[in-house]
């Protein structure tokens, strides 16, 4: 295929923007329904939302490897599009129903949906730019930065749409799935060439680095699934405090979920880019090692501001400002590993069912931290989520440190 225009690469990092956006808005939306729906007389629980969380990300790992196979040997722009109207169906359907059968339904096909985008759209930008290296480097960041997008604008958009339209904001998020498929639609012009979609599987599923760098990376994507389902919005808007200051700290004020969202989303991010300025001079154990040690102390410093309210506010700032610190320095990992990722799969494999394989691995993270974290948020609230991710953290240190000690890491390791 050659290679597109400018206007059509932007169109289809939008269109995956929009899928962040709208997916984020979708989920956090959902905590705030269900959180409402207690106040109501309803008898939901955490553990109910940590459930649909873990539909949702395990649709997507049932998915991802088909598709993402699909995505070599088919046409990636009708399976994008197909995908983010799938996300709209979903959102929809949420908001248009209480009967809980109907959640996880609605869970369910977003789920299929991501499946059925992510790997095509990677598969698509990564052909698109394989005449320029430099080209296809910066395409690639800006595709990860979209997620870290969705987050950000998702939170507050959710936040707003709650606050002033309800239930409703479903419709709105399914509108934005819409956008994001006349997006794909008009950028994904033409086809990958096709390659043989099983030699490519098996390619990367043989791959040494990936074996070796899959516990880490599923250990991290699990606190990713722990933090970033409905849960957590859940815990924030609930009406009663349980001894602890973050349990509820939004019960009267939704729209502050947004924008605590937007606030963790802008520091990671700047960590993101002060880790590109350093993270070539660093081995890169030691960066995941680096990294590591931010997440503990950011545990710690979550511990301690959920059991600050009676101290004063400018305890409480202080904290913030060290867990900010600390949230910069672990959004290392993402990047460090996913270079290890990169180097695991390589060219032997097809690009679709390389990025299957990457949907794969955030998938059983994903849906791990789901379920861990409904579990202890049923059992302790938000001290209950410190404490899965602090055990979490301490299993993907175990899994760098077997990482580490493998005597054929290459010389960049």
């Amino acid at each position: 295929m050659t290679s597109p225009p400018v206007a059509s690469l932007v169109a289809v990092l939008l269109g995956n923007a929009l899928m962040r956006i709208a997916g984020a808005t979708g989920g956090i939306l959902i905590g705030f329904y269900l959180a409402a729906l207690v106040a109501q007389g309803r008898a939901l629980d955490a553990g109910l939302v940590g459930a649909l969380t873990a539909v949702a990300f395990g649709a997507e790992l049932a998915g991802a490897l088909p598709m993402g196979m699909l995505a070599d040997a088919r046409t990636p722009r009708a399976m994008m599009a197909s995908g983010a109207l799938l996300g709209a169906l979903a959102a929809q359907l949420f908001g248009l129903s209480s009967f809980v059968p109907a959640f996880f339904l609605a869970r369910a096909l977003e789920g299929l949906a991501v499946a059925a985008t992510t790997p095509s759209a990677l598969a698509f930008l990564t052909e698109a730019t394989a005449d320029d290296a430099a080209w296809r480097g910066k395409v690639m960041s800006y595709f990860e930065i979209s997620l870290l997008g969705g987050l950000a604008f998702g939170g507050v958009l959710a936040s707003a749409l709650w606050k002033t339209v309800g239930a409703w904001g479903f419709s709105a998020a399914a509108g934005l799935y819409v956008a994001a498929a006349g997006l794909f639609v008009y950028g994904a012009h033409g086809r990958a060439r096709p390659i043989n979609a099983w030699e490519g599987l098996r390619g990367a599923l043989a791959a040494p680095m990936l074996r070796r760098l899959a516990p880490a990376w599923v250990c991290i994507n699990a606190i990713v699934g722990v933090w970033l389902g409905s849960t957590l919005p859940f815990l924030l808007t609930l009406p009663e405090r349980r001894g602890q200051f973050l349990t509820g700290v939004f019960a009267d004020n939704p729209d502050g979920v947004g924008w605590a969202l937007f606030g963790y989303a802008v520091i990671f991010a700047a960590g993101v880019t002060g880790w590109s300025f350093i993270l070539h001079r660093l081995r890169r154990i030691t960066a995941l090692r680096i990294a590591l040690g931010g997440l503990f102390i950011a545990c710690l410093g979550f511990y301690a501001l959920n059991h600050a309210g009676e101290q004063p506010a400018v305890v409480r700032w202080l904290i913030g400002g060290g867990m900010a610190l600390a949230i910069m320095v672990e959004s290392g990992f993402t990047p460090t590993a996913l270079a290890l990722l990169a180097e695991a799969v390589g060219e032997q494999a097809g690009r679709g069912a390389t990025m299957g394989v990457y949907s794969v691995l955030l998938g059983v993270g994903a849906v791990t931290g789901a379920i861990l974290g409904g579990i202890g948020a049923k059992w302790a609230a938000m001290d209950g989520l410190i404490a899965v991710t602090a055990l979490l953290a301490i299993a993907a240190t175990l899994a760098v440190e077997w990482l580490a000690r493998r005597p054929d890491q290459p010389a960049t390791a």
